[in-house]
């Protein structure tokens, strides 16, 4: 991971809470929305079921209007863990206030044997 990208990374960790993909399917069972934030053609290969899609790229842009409940509890997720960290501070910035990152990304959710669609 590059330096400066890793050091984004760490510095929105200290401010955004994480959980595994155990919780967060034990969340999204709950009623937690869960988001994939990573590229459109990643998701069309495969996601954690019931998974909802919001890019990186147009988290910002589409939230509002996909969950306008700043509430509302959501998991962010993406391949390892890093993008979906800088998304949910992101999202904490914009006033969502019920905000996690999944810890390992999709390849703990897969890794755990978790349902993918």
């Amino acid at each position: 991971m590059p330096t400066r990208f890793k050091q984004l990374v760490d510095d929105a960790k200290t401010r955004v809470q994480e959980v595994t993909s155990a919780e967060a399917a034990e969340q999204q069972a709950k009623g937690a929305v869960l988001i994939d934030v990573r590229e459109k053609e990643d998701f069309a290969e495969s996601h954690a079921a019931g998974a909802i899609h919001l890019s990186k790229g147009v988290l910002e842009l589409k939230i509002e209007e996909t969950v306008p409940d700043t509430a509302a509890p959501i998991i962010c997720y993406c391949g390892g863990g890093s993008r979906s960290a800088l998304a949910a501070d992101a999202l904490q910035k914009m006033g969502y206030t019920n905000v996690a990152s999944m810890a390992g990304g999709f390849k703990a959710w897969k890794g755990s044997g978790l349902p993918t669609s």
